[in-house]
């Protein structure tokens, strides 16, 4: 009988037996399950197992955490259930059915931009930078930007857009291409249709309306040449076409004439259908959006408006419809001498941001999420919200949908204060430069909840969705915890007890492990040990922590402090944290615990059953004190 057998058979019975495991796999800490019907899993029995330290559902998979072990723990799974493991992708790909339609069009979203990131987050850089510089006046009293009274800087401005019109204007090359990829079809035809749609013998999309239209002519009917220029939903649908008329004729084209035929018989007929149907339907929808939103900023309802607007303005960026915006703003400019449409297209883009940065809070120990969330970050402070959208928030989506709430209150503050741009152009934060004088402390209130909003909304339901591997770097190779002993330290100041000697039964009796307890004089509680967080309460009252010898620790600051529901404690670590001994991992207010009649004696308990030895008791210990147990 193996190490694992007992907890592997319960738990095939606890996830409703072999006939309800879809698909399984593993990562560095977890079993990775798609099951059949998610209702049959017993979850309470599931985390009660020995081996288990939790469970949780995420897009469409049912994970079982089980920690270092897992490798060993999923080999004897696989043996004794007799069920195939899969890879990681496949077990995405199965995992898709158990998730909704809206978390399946997020999923291939994601998958779709993910190759794109890298471009867009440089553009996001470069087009702020632009901003900055050309349209920010700072010199001469107000009257002029870098770029209006230095040569040099206005070299800057023009080389820099070569990069910015290569990435953002072509971003449909760049989005068929990608959906020819994730298909598996030929990616060449998906570039060659990309470059028809941004094609410079087209109108230019952001041109549309202002120069003269021009057609196909083909006797009988009339096409319109426009082009696509940043154009999401209409890259996104031919794409598709592409895709599945490729599959079609090759499915059906003899293999000997199949690359002569397929590529012809595909490409010709899905531009076709891109600039006869599905670019004009674009248009139209756009045309609606733009005639709804003239009509709502000038109606009584003009404040319920502001919160439907802000609330689908980063939609409308993901679908590149936004620039349809910029008409309206000069169309409210000319008419009104200013816009209060662009200050909430300012503060939406803040709103993403700051999801972002609550993101980058969250995800501080994972290394290659910063480097995609700290980019993003600036380039949607400065205005550009493309990097934060498809690299971050559309990617875990509550991020997206916080920002939208905080995006949605926004508007409706700027619009409640009448908030008027004298411009256009100047994105986020900067955008404050753009606010007509005797609105700009309104304007400034109004940002302040873009940006406290989607931050602290992030933040709370991060904590609960995000995995230990969204929150974590986790190197096997790391020495972060290069632990060689049972070398251990007290993790807080005060008299030292036996934990027998305590009041609260269920710790004296050793009922949750062996352990001591210490009557804390000091608000600091550190990490006895090298380990990770692996557990916290959302009152910060108690935390439990493991290294990788498997030595599992609870710290319960005090007894009966869960009634405090958290008021006067502070926790600096989160779930999947790395600490290493002496890190503080929380603070206590001493005064406010005493005041609601709270005992501070605190215990620290081994839960994985390690047997303890004492060495000292009854005296007074300081935090980072060692020799004070014997771990046996």
């Amino acid at each position: 009988m193996g190490k694992f057998t007992k907890d592997v058979n319960l738990l095939i019975e606890y996830l409703g037996g072999k006939d309800n495991i879809k698909a399984v796999t593993h990562c560095m800490t977890r079993m990775r399950f798609v099951l059949i019907d998610e209702k049959k899993a017993n979850i309470k029995s599931i985390e009660n197992l020995q081996y288990t330290k939790g469970t949780f559902t995420q897009s469409g998979q049912f994970q079982v955490i089980i920690g270092n072990d897992v490798l060993e723990y999923y080999n004897e799974f696989i043996q004794i259930s007799g069920i195939e493991g899969v890879s990681k992708e496949k077990i995405k790909e199965d995992a898709k059915g158990n998730q909704t339609l809206l978390q399946r069009l997020m999923s291939n979203l994601a998958e779709i931009f993910s190759p794109l990131i890298p471009a867009i987050i440089c553009g996001g850089f470069i087009l702020g930078f632009r901003n900055i510089i050309s349209d920010i006046k700072f010199l001469e009293d107000g009257t002029k930007s870098l770029v209006e009274i230095s040569q040099f800087w206005s070299g800057v401005n023009s080389f820099l857009w070569l990069i910015g019109e290569a990435i953002f204007h072509f971003l449909p090359v760049g989005i068929t291409w990608s959906i020819t990829r994730k298909m598996g079809t030929t990616q060449i035809l998906g570039i060659v249709l990309g470059i028809t749609l941004v094609s410079p013998q087209l109108v230019n999309a952001y041109l549309v309306g202002s120069v003269e239209a021009k057609f196909y002519d083909f006797g009988f009917f009339l096409m319109p040449m426009v082009g696509y220029q940043a154009q999401v939903i209409p890259a996104i649908m031919t794409g598709f076409i592409l895709v599945y008329l490729e599959k079609f004729f090759r499915k059906i084209t003899p293999e000997y004439i199949s690359m002569v035929v397929v590529p012809f018989a595909t490409l010709i007929p899905t531009v076709f259908i891109a600039h006869a149907v599905v670019g004009p339907i674009g248009w139209k929808i756009g045309d609606f959006i733009s005639s709804i939103v003239y009509a709502g900023l000038n109606s009584n309802f003009r404040v319920v408006f502001a919160g439907i607007f802000g609330f689908l303005y980063a939609p409308l960026v993901i679908t590149g419809l936004h620039h349809l915006s910029n008409a309206i703003d000069l169309q409210l400019m000319s008419q009104f001498g200013g816009t209060i449409l662009w200050p909430m297209i300012a503060l939406s883009n803040i709103a993403q941001g700051s999801s972002v940065l609550a993101m980058s809070l969250l995800q501080k120990k994972n290394n290659k999420a910063k480097q995609v969330n700290i980019p993003a970050l600036i380039s949607c402070y400065l205005g550009v919200t493309e990097p934060a959208l498809f690299g971050v928030n559309l990617k875990y989506g509550f991020p997206f949908v916080c920002a939208l709430i905080g995006s949605s209150l926004a508007a409706i503050t700027s619009v409640g204060f009448k908030v008027m741009a004298t411009s256009i152009g100047i994105g986020g934060i900067p955008g404050i430069l753009s606010i007509k004088p005797q609105f700009i402390l309104q304007f400034f209130i109004a940002m302040m909840v873009s940006i406290c909003v989607p931050f602290i909304l992030t933040l709370i339901v991060g904590k609960k969705k995000l995995s230990l591997e969204d929150l974590v770097s986790v190197d096997i190779d790391s020495d972060c915890f290069n632990i060689d002993n049972d070398d251990f330290v007290s993790p807080m100041s005060g008299k030292l007890y036996k934990l027998s000697d305590i009041s609260d039964e269920g710790f004296a009796s050793g009922a949750l492990g062996e352990g001591f307890a210490i009557e804390i004089d000091d608000n600091k509680i550190i990490s006895p040990c090298d380990g990770v967080i692996v557990s916290t309460f959302p009152t910060n009252h108690a935390y439990g922590i493991e290294n990788t010898n498997g030595k599992e620790i609870l710290i319960h600051i005090g007894m009966d402090t869960v009634e405090l529901k958290g008021e006067g404690f502070t926790s600096f670590v989160s779930i999947g944290d790395k600490v290493r001994k002496g890190d503080i991992i929380a603070r206590v207010d001493l005064d406010f615990v005493r005041n609601n009649n709270k005992s501070l004696v605190s215990p620290v308990v081994f839960t994985d059953g390690s047997k303890i030895e004492l060495l000292k008791s009854d005296c007074s210990v300081r935090h980072g004190e060692g020799n004070i147990i014997k771990i046996n």
